[in-house]
């Protein structure tokens, strides 16, 4: 499974979007066994991230907040989106896969305005 955590200088982004980078992790069970770092190719439309990183393989994408727009493509591709999270990006991804971080449900409305559900 694949882990994508949008980071800026190696910490979960605030919020997904607009992140520096996707940090993805290769995983084996609960362990990360390989690491790639993605500059963020921007928003070039509406919905461009999710399906960026659907067709990379990622299966979960973590972060500390997402608009629901993302919420919704992720959701359509059976992938698991987690927000709420901080600190270590490569720490988020440990702990997802040893069952410690879970979402909080922190969505985006609007720019800057996100709010926990």
């Amino acid at each position: 499974m694949k882990i994508a955590v949008a980071a800026e200088e190696k910490k979960v982004a605030p919020h997904f979007g607009h992140c520096q980078e996707f940090m993805i992790f290769e995983t084996e069970g609960e362990k990360i066994i390989s690491q790639e770092v993605i500059a963020n190719p921007g928003h070039q439309k509406h919905g461009f991230l999710p399906e960026f990183l659907h067709e990379k393989g990622v299966g979960t994408v973590i972060a500390g907040s997402m608009g629901q727009g993302a919420l919704d493509i992720f959701a359509s591709h059976g992938i698991k989106a987690i927000t709420g999270a901080v600190g270590d990006a490569c720490q988020a991804a440990q702990d997802y896969l040893m069952g410690k971080l879970v979402s909080k449900n922190v969505i985006c409305q609007h720019h800057g305005h996100c709010q926990h559900h």
